[in-house]
Formats: C-alpha cells, sequence, structure tokens
C-alpha cells in the first residue's frame, strides 16, 4: 500500500513530497525494491570512478554555472518578494479602508439606535396623556 501526499508552495517554484510506505518500511524515491547485485555494483562502481576524472577547468565551469543558477533564483525571488510586498500594501490599505466603513456604520447605527429610542418615548409619554 502506498501514500501519496502532495504540497506546492504559491511561489513559482512548486515543492512537491512524496512519501512510499511498503510494508511497514518508509522508502524514499531513490531507494531500490532490488538490491543491485555485486556484478552490477563493480560496473557502478567503475563508472563513477570515470565520472570522477573531471578537469579543474570543468569544475570550474561546473561551478560557474551553479553560481549563474543561484544569481537567476536569487533574482525571481527577489522579483516575488516585491510582488508580494505590493500586494499586502493594496490588502492593507483595503483592509483600512474597510475598517473605516465598519466605524461610520458602527456609528450610524448607535445615531439610529438613540433616535428610535427617543421616539418610542415620546410614543409612550402620548400613550401616558
Amino acid at each position: 500500500m502506498s501514500i501519496f501526499r502532495e504540497h506546492s508552495l504559491p511561489l513559482k517554484y512548486p515543492i512537491t513530497f512524496v512519501i512510499l510506505n511498503s510494508m511497514g518500511k518508509n522508502k524514499s524515491l531513490f531507494d531500490d525494491d532490488n538490491p543491485p547485485s555485486p556484478a552490477a555494483t563493480k560496473g557502478a562502481r567503475r563508472e563513477v570512478s570515470s565520472k570522477k576524472e573531471v578537469t579543474p577547468l570543468e569544475r570550474l565551469k561546473n561551478l560557474e554555472d551553479k553560481i549563474a543558477d543561484a544569481i537567476e533564483k536569487v533574482k525571481t525571488l527577489k522579483e516575488e518578494k516585491t510582488a508580494l510586498e505590493k500586494t499586502i500594501k493594496q490588502l492593507e490599505a483595503r483592509l483600512d479602508a474597510q475598517g473605516q466603513e465598519i466605524e461610520k456604520l458602527q456609528t450610524e447605527k448607535t445615531s439610529i439606535k438613540n433616535q428610535v429610542e427617543r421616539l418610542l418615548n415620546e410614543v409612550d409619554t402620548l400613550e401616558v396623556v
């Protein structure tokens, strides 16, 4: 039995979390159901060792790419932050306007209530006479 749960942020980069539960053991997406055979493991080690032979220029290029990606992400996040701050200011202005409207309506309600009470008192005095 597997359980899938998704969660995404309202930003540009949704993050999805998937939780797999199989026979009481928690597994991630990277866990294999069947462990690799010893022969396959040796072949994989040879591949990894050949991948480790990266020249300093390639490492520098990879680092530059990572830095450029990070800079782009920071720019995007700053733009999103600015947009969200603008939205917050607009919502705060609406909230203030609605608060003032509520105060105005409460004042009007109190005034009408006082008028009705005064009229009822006048009706009571007329009935007595």
